[in-house]
């Protein structure tokens, strides 16, 4: 039986239900699996047995194979089963069967080795061995016949037929006693020594291979013998040992011996009616094991004492009240001892080992009067980008981080948030902004590879439609207007030529196009509204007044729109907060198109091959530390030694100034004094060249830092993480650097994308987390250390001066490990971020110069200025594909 997570995998029964429906309606239809002969009621059933039976975690019981399905462990089996019949030996399976018949054995091993040990010398009629086969079995009170006839152990000359074999029945007499396994083992050689059986056997011609023989004589020598019958004894016979071993007796009992097997014990005339006395026998093993485990239990429950047969009534109320007020009184006792280790376990305070949760971390006086920051500096609301609404900077800041990290399969050139926000503020008509038509032309590009479904637009509205009041309007124009305006407007926009060399012309209409095919009211809530927009135009007086506000945000438009007009005409009317709807609406889209999947799966790659160039470097740059160090310190002593060695050479002139003249004293003096200098020299000139040799290679390695740079611009094109996240869980973002837009431009001339630090309230998580803590606290500290700049979930805020972000570092603590993991992050980046910053506030400052001017970009132009000298509009795409 094949088996799974090994265990044999039991068959279904039929339900009762199905049995008694089979009763009750024959006719009944049913799932039958052949295979296994199951019956199941449903198909959902009948599959699911299917596929478990399909999987690959069977195992063939016989052989060990794994990995196999139901079906090819089964036939497994089956394939084993038929080889181990054919090779076991006919004769003896009755003999076998009929020795194991109703033997009552605690496992399979014992039995297999009594049964070995009983029939390895013990031969019937029609049994075949190495190149001999038994003709007849002469049991021991034949040996005085069989001598008459034919003497023992001598062979015949004759080749005469081969003897009949024995009758079944008179087969099965044979060996009788000693294969009876209820006789013991001792008693049944005594009375049946398989030593004294003789056996004529026939040789039979063995199966040569005639590039190995030696010589004729040896043929001549087989030949002589092939074909004669001989009498033997069981000590010069021997069987094969594939056809008879303990691991083929003990397959073949498995796979014969079983409750049910009726069919087996016919065939090989076993009975099958259990003895009277094996009945017993059987009935007296389980009385017994039922006794043994009664006298275990009453030995651990203990019997009843004499003492309590004889209490009466009253007293065994009385012992049990007093046995209930023991117990009462342990257990009081118990908890008592238990409060009272819980209360000096808080009393003492096991020190805090550093990193730990930052929540815990607590400012000491020390602290305090060495001048660490209490408080964190407050981040700005105002100053994020079309940060009234916070769903609004969310998708702005969506849609610009996805125009920047793809911008290489987009074929955008990177773009500044302060440069996509004025673009998106941009409200005249002329001169028109480049960005805008380069941006919008290549999504709409980019989304032709993405699937839609025709005037999905138009659908959805009639959709719409019959949910609302009849002639419902929204800006004064109704769904059927809406749907009769967009008719002729953006068709086949998928096969629009937006050339660059045209600027892009026909882009809006394309737009329209896109949102037809692409747009829903599920998917895009504000579709109505902005192609009414689009598509529609109010009176020109009341147009004329209402572009005159200077505020900051253009404010929706709430008047008519009465006249038909073009989206080319219109988009410049659209308001910040719709042009931002359909940006982060057309990337949302762009994610699946097969562009970015594909510079995604670049990433990935690209990723793999830094990280082991990472980890190269650092095992070389280490090597090198280690081996610049050795340097130095054998260089140290090397200069220490040569200082006594001058000093004995000067004593010893001196010395010797003593003995000898003047001039020889002179001599060795300048001797002595010019080795020494050139010992020096030599060693300096040494030292000075290994530690040229090691800082040029420290200069190889510090390519790390562009390695590091570039991990993060492809890191970001499948993920982007924030810096870190400070002890009440804030997090912090810096999304310069990533994708397509470099910290460092040619020549080292620093870049940025942002050029701020954004900050993330906590999670409705963290919070709930922070309030479950014992010291509930987290709310007092946070109005105690943050104040006004405490965010909301999922709130943003900004820091735009490096000076505020030198603050924020400072207020960190890093004995927390969140707040440790960030300030090292900050201090790893901190080249990047603050040279970013300030490159931001150098170009704001210039564009500054002229307010009238920064106003003028958001409405219309003002006299004598230029708006085409804005940042924005001088943004070209270098990226742009000519074909396109």
């Amino acid at each position: 039986m094949p088996t799974c997570r090994r265990k044999r995998v039991v068959l279904i029964e039929p339900s009762q239900a199905l049995l008694q429906a089979a009763k009750s309606n024959p006719n009944k239809d049913v799932y039958y699996l052949q295979q296994t002969g199951e019956i199941f009621e449903t198909y959902e059933a009948y599959a699911a047995r299917m596929s478990f039976y399909r999987l690959k975690q069977f195992q063939c019981e016989v052989t060990g194979k794994s990995g196999l399905d139901y079906f090819q462990a089964l036939e497994s089996e089956q394939q084993e089963a038929q080889t181990m019949h054919a090779r076991f030996p006919e004769p003896l399976k009755a003999a076998v069967l009929k020795a194991v018949q109703w033997q009552v054995v605690g496992r399979l091993d014992h039995l297999v080795e009594a049964v070995f040990d009983r029939f390895k010398d013990r031969y019937f009629a029609d049994e075949s061995m190495f190149y001999a086969k038994v003709v007849q079995v002469y049991p021991p009170k034949l040996d005085t016949g069989v001598a008459e006839d034919s003497p023992p152990n001598q062979a015949s000359s004759s080749t005469s037929p081969q003897t009949p074999p024995l009758a079944a029945e008179d087969n099965l007499q044979i060996h009788k006693i000693g294969g009876d396994l209820k006789i013991p083992n001792k008693e049944a050689v005594a009375r049946d020594d398989p030593l004294k059986y003789f056996y004529k056997v026939q040789i039979l011609e063995e199966q040569h291979d005639k590039s190995h023989e030696k010589g004729k004589a040896a043929l001549k020598d087989k030949a002589k013998w092939n074909g004669s019958l001989m009498d033997v004894q069981s000590t010069v016979m021997s069987r094969d040992r594939l056809a008879f071993s303990k691991s083929i007796l003990r397959r073949f009992i498995r796979d014969c011996v079983d409750r049910d097997a009726a069919v087996i014990a016919k065939h090989y005339g076993v009975d099958s009616i259990m003895p009277e006395e094996t009945r017993k026998g059987v009935e007296n093993i389980k009385k017994g094991e039922i006794d043994k485990r009664k006298k275990i239990w009453e030995d651990k429950e203990g019997p009843p004492t004499k003492k309590q047969k004889k209490m009466t009534a009253a007293q065994e109320d009385r012992e049990r009240r007093e046995r209930e007020a023991r117990e009462k009184a342990e257990r009081q006792q118990k908890a008592k001892e238990e409060a009272e280790r819980l209360a000096a376990e808080r009393k003492k305070k096991k020190p805090i080992r550093y990193p730990t949760e930052d929540m815990d971390v607590r400012i000491s006086d020390k602290e305090k009067k060495a001048g660490i920051k209490e408080k964190k500096p407050t981040p700005s609301r105002a100053l994020l980008p079309f940060g009234e609404v916070q769903a609004t900077f969310e998708s702005f800041l969506m849609a610009w981080n996805f125009l920047v990290v793809y911008g290489q399969p987009l074929h955008i050139s990177p773009i500044t948030m302060d440069d996509l926000e004025h673009a998106l503020r941009h409200s005249v008509v002329e001169p028109p902004c480049v960005m805008l038509c380069e941006i919008h032309a290549t999504l709409i590009y980019n989304l032709r590879t993405v699937p839609f479904n025709r005037h999905s637009a138009v659908l959805s509205l009639l959709r719409l439609k019959d949910t609302l009041e009849e002639d419902h309007k929204v800006f004064g124009v109704t769904i059927d207007q809406l749907a009769a305006a967009m008719a002729d407007v953006g068709n086949n926009w998928e096969r629009m030529p937006l050339r660059i060399q045209d600027a892009r012309a026909g882009w809006e209409d394309a737009l329209v196009g896109c949102l037809k095919d692409h747009a829903t009211i599920e998917n895009f809530p504000q579709l109505r509204e902005v192609l009414t927009r689009l598509l529609f135009a109010p009176e020109l007086n009341v147009e004329s007044s209402t572009s005159s506000s200077s505020s900051r945000v253009s404010s929706p438009i709430s008047q008519a729109l009465t006249l038909a007009s073009s989206p080319a005409e219109r988009y410049h009317a659209l308001p910040p907060t719709d042009r931002i709807a359909i940006l982060a609406f057309m990337c949302n889209l762009s994610v699946s198109s097969k562009a970015i999947h594909t510079h995604m799966e670049s990433c990935e790659e690209s990723l793999t091959a830094l990280r082991k160039e990472k980890i190269e470097i650092n095992r070389l740059k280490k090597q090198y530390t280690e081996e610049m160090t050795e340097d130095t310190v054998m260089n140290d002593s090397s200069d220490l030694s040569d200082v006594p060695s001058e000093e004995s050479s000067e004593t010893t002139s001196a010395a010797s100034s003593r003995q000898k003249s003047s001039s020889r004293q002179k001599d060795l003096r300048q001797r002595a004094h010019t080795q020494a200098h050139a010992k020096r020299r030599e060693v300096a000139r040494a030292k000075a060249a290994a530690e040229k040799q090691a800082q040029a290679d420290y200069r190889r390695l510090d390519e790390e830092e562009s390695i590091e740079r570039e991990f993060r611009k492809l890191f970001g094109a499948i993920r982007v993480k924030p810096l870190g996240q400070d002890r009440f869980h804030n997090r912090i973002w810096w999304f310069d650097g990533m994708g397509s837009m470099s910290l460092l431009g040619s020549g080292g001339v620093v870049q940025y994308g942002t050029g701020r630090i954004f900050v993330q309230g906590p999670t409705e998580i963290d919070l709930e987390m922070m309030s479950k803590r014992e010291e509930d606290d987290a709310d007092i500290r946070r109005q105690e250390e943050e104040g006004e700049g405490i965010l909301a979930p999922g709130e943003w805020a900004v820091y735009t001066e490096p000076e505020e972000v030198d603050e924020l570092v400072a207020w960190l603590n890093p004995k927390g490990v969140r707040e440790l993991a960030l300030k090292n992050t900050f201090t790893k980046w901190w080249n990047h971020i603050a040279p970013g910053m300030r490159k931001r506030l150098s170009d704001l400052n210039v564009s500054a110069k002229l307010p009238e001017a920064r106003r003028s970009t958001r409405v219309k132009t003002t006299i004598g200025y230029d708006i085409s000298r804005e940042l924005y509009m001088m943004w070209t795409n270098r990226r742009a594909v000519n074909s396109s």
